[in-house]
């Protein structure tokens, strides 16, 4: 796949950039008027998305026909390959970290939001805090099976 923010971008309605590596847009999970979706590429190449009419990052991928890893940069396979710690079986080990990195994104949005004075929503301070209840209990299910080995 080509440049994850390239690719991403080339296939949503009404893109604007508003800074170095932030644009807005047309949701395409939703009928949008007006540009609801945030964009933004960190230093390490991630896309983080966040759609301020309430659609799900999932949903918004599936509109354009992309899935969550694809807002990640392809990256070699670590030496020898992915190795989870012994305890938790390797496709839970995936699930958790995906579903890690899908909130704690959420989390780094609405931080980013409020600290560059932009207003957040009470729904998005609610989701912000449903995702550290999240990340918590993923923190909370590693630890338990760590302490049992």
């Amino acid at each position: 796949m080509a440049d994850p923010s390239s690719e991403l971008l080339s296939r949503l309605n009404g893109v604007r950039k508003t800074g170095p590596g932030r644009w807005v847009a047309c949701c395409p999970a939703h009928e949008d008027r007006t540009p609801s979706l945030s964009i933004r590429q960190v230093d390490d190449g991630r896309i983080l998305i966040h759609d301020f009419g309430g659609c799900g990052v999932e949903d918004v991928l599936a509109a354009v026909g992309l899935e969550v890893k694809d807002l990640f940069p392809p990256r070699d396979p670590p030496p020898g390959g992915f190795r989870p710690r012994q305890g938790i079986p390797e496709t839970r080990a995936r699930e958790l970290i995906a579903l890690a990195a899908r909130e704690a994104t959420i989390c780094a949005i609405v931080a980013g939001d409020v600290l560059e004075g932009r207003g957040t929503s009470v729904a998005d301070c609610q989701r912000a805090r449903q995702a550290v209840e999240v990340i918590e209990g993923i923190a909370r299910e590693v630890r338990h099976v760590a302490s049992h080995r």
